[in-house]
């Protein structure tokens, strides 16, 4: 989506996570939001990372499920930002401001994150631009406060590895959906965090995410992440995470056919 839209199919309202963290893995929590699932890491120094933030006015449900998990506030010492749409950053100032953490973000996006760039604009299918529309009607509905930009501190690129995190944390520089689109990848858990490359669609299959300035470059990174090895668990952004199986939905999506 961009800095004013969605890209969730069957969600018309952008209100705080309702339910309690969820553990994905060891060390990897599921936050869930009606608009844009944020992700929490714990640090091999016993602190925290956020995957993305959701949309404005999520952060204090952020910090909520950190407590729940055991984190003060100053434990939060990274922020990841897959994209520089609404619902992936739309809280890491407030976030930034509540904790200190750093931001890491795409080399490719950071300009959008700060504010220094204008955004670019997505080219929509027919099916695209009616999903758009719908998602920019449930984000004002749900009074979703202004965009604030922020700060990145780090500006990562293909084949970086994470510092602090538990295993060798690979980035992958995945574009198309936007030009710094950036998944997280760690081999030894089998976990995959997609960003909007794919999504798992309202029918249970996983699809490409909509929205997307290049289509056919984010068809060829979503068939790069598809031929990972070992891939079993899916950290989604919009629609259920899956949590075993991944391999095998990999292998049946087909994104060349998705919002035609």
């Amino acid at each position: 989506m961009d800095a004013s839209s969605d890209t969730t199919p069957t969600t018309t309202t952008a209100a705080p996570a309702p339910a309690a963290p969820g553990r994905m893995a060891p060390g990897i929590w599921h936050v869930p939001f009606p608009v844009g699932h944020v992700y929490l890491v714990r640090l091999s120094d016993g602190g925290f990372a956020a995957v993305d933030t959701g949309v404005p006015g999520s952060a204090p449900a952020v910090l909520d499920a950190l407590a729940a998990i055991g984190g003060r506030p100053d434990a939060l010492r990274q922020i990841v930002i897959t994209h520089f749409h609404i619902d992936h950053m739309g809280s890491a100032a407030d976030l930034v401001a509540a904790t200190g953490a750093r931001v890491l973000a795409g080399a490719a996006d950071a300009p959008y994150i700060r504010g220094t760039a204008t955004e670019p604009t997505p080219l929509l299918t027919a099916k695209e631009r009616a999903l758009h529309e719908q998602a920019l009607a449930g984000l004002a509905a749900a009074g979703t406060p202004p965009l604030r930009h922020v700060r990145v501190d780090t500006e990562l690129h293909d084949g970086d590895t994470l510092d602090g995190w538990p295993e060798g944390t690979r980035v992958l520089h995945v574009p198309g959906h936007t030009p710094g689109s950036i998944v997280l990848h760690l081999p030894a858990a089998g976990v995959m965090f997609t960003g909007d490359t794919m999504g798992l669609g309202p029918d249970g299959r996983l699809v490409l995410g909509p929205f997307n300035v290049d289509r056919d470059e984010a068809i060829a990174s979503f068939r790069r992440l598809a031929a990972l090895p070992g891939v079993d668990t899916l950290c989604v952004s919009h629609g259920e995470p899956l949590r075993t199986g991944a391999a095998r939905a990999l292998q049946e999506a087909a994104p060349e056919t998705d919002w035609l």
